[in-house]
């Protein structure tokens, strides 16, 4: 883990951190699964980011103002979230076109939020074709 993003992991409450290294460990899983090596982590507007050269930014935080839920956050200006919504609907909380929100207790849904990961990691590949292909 990049020693930026390990000082950021333990500001978070236990619970948290769980919640956020288990999404952390989903994105390089779902990279290693789409063959994409050149994963980069670091911290970005002070939260855990994650890039491939292929794809577009993930990032990941909880905020103290917000105790009940954490974000995944996207890029705006992509068409990320917009697909989402339609591949997934109400599977997921989403805030405007910019993040999927996880309440603080919700099972994470694997299967679904792998997959808008892996858009993610290779958006710069599939951003053409309808629903990122999905």
């Amino acid at each position: 883990m990049d020693t930026s993003v390990k000082k950021k992991f333990s500001t978070y409450p236990a619970d948290i951190f769980i919640s956020l290294n288990t999404v952390r460990d989903l994105i390089f899983s779902v990279a290693m699964q789409d063959g994409i090596t050149d994963i980069t982590e670091t911290l970005k507007w002070g939260e855990p980011s994650y890039v491939s050269k292929i794809g577009s930014t993930i990032r990941i935080d909880w905020k103290d103002k917000y105790p009940e839920q954490f974000c995944i956050y996207f890029n705006c200006k992509t068409s990320l979230i917009e697909t989402f919504k339609e591949i997934y609907g109400d599977t997921f909380t989403y805030e405007g076109n910019r993040a999927i929100v996880l309440k603080r207790n919700q099972v994470i849904p694997y299967k679904e939020l792998a997959h808008c990961l892996s858009m993610s990691l290779r958006y710069k590949q599939i951003k053409h074709l309808v629903l990122l292909g999905a």
